[in-house]
């Protein structure tokens, strides 16, 4: 058991941590075309809509609220005094999670589905989406049956994490925490890791402007029916507009 815990809650975060650093430098360096979501939008948007909206979303204000447990515990503590206020936090959280499930689940099934976003589909879209699917389902799992997450967060994994950082890793809480929950821990040390291989490394470098950009507005002058169906065929000649 020592081994387990040693394997996963001390090596398993430096590897994990030191594969993103190198693995996200690299591929910038070399390949930096690569270094972007790689969006399949042209090929689908109706699906992509009601699973991207959601999941991004969700999935944002998940992460910034990890980030805050993280960062300012004390004053996570200080407001989760009052019922009232822990109640909306961890009611809001868990909506957002809801719906971060929700888009995952619309992404996964048009990615398996549709035959044009298989075409562009390998082998590490599928791995991500199925470690993302399995660490959102875990962690609504622990927000309902382990209630009050953002306090024991900030009391247990808060310090564990500044450990980590610190090279002192401090893993005694952490091994006395349910399974599901260590589960979860391991689950956001594996995806961290095969950030630089995946399409997830284009948050690395998200595109600031686009909060201030000046709106645009895309007009079709063809058939955005006929050009998206599965059904028409290709061809080499450019469509005219109408």
């Amino acid at each position: 058991m020592n081994l387990f815990n040693n394997f996963f809650f001390i090596a398993l975060p430096y590897l994990a941590l030191l594969v993103f650093l190198i693995g996200s430098i690299y591929r910038y360096k070399s390949k930096k075309f690569t270094y972007s979501s790689l969006s399949s939008q042209f090929l689908e948007t109706r699906k992509l809509y009601w699973g991207s909206l959601p999941f991004h979303w969700g999935i944002v204000f998940l992460f910034f609220g990890h980030l805050i447990a993280f960062a300012i515990p004390r004053s996570v503590l200080l407001w989760n005094q009052q019922p009232v206020r822990l109640a909306i936090l961890e009611i809001t959280a868990f909506v957002f999670g809801i719906m971060t499930l929700f888009g995952l689940i619309n992404l996964f099934y048009r990615r398996i589905t549709n035959s044009r976003i298989r075409v562009v589909t390998n082998y590490m879209d599928i791995i991500l989406e199925i470690l993302l699917l399995a660490q959102v389902f875990l962690g609504l799992w622990v927000a309902y049956g382990f209630r009050w997450g953002s306090s024991w967060f900030a009391i247990v994994l808060t310090p564990y994490l500044y450990s980590i950082f610190n090279l002192n890793p401090q893993v005694d809480a952490v091994i006395m925490l349910p399974v599901i929950v260590q589960l979860h821990i391991i689950g956001a040390f594996l995806i961290v890791m095969i950030i630089p291989f995946t399409r997830l490394v284009h948050f690395l470098v998200f595109p600031l402007s686009y909060l201030w950009r000046p709106y645009q507005k895309v007009i079709w002058n063809l058939d955005r029916k006929k050009i998206r169906s599965p059904k028409t065929e290709w061809t080499i000649h450019k469509p005219t507009n109408n």
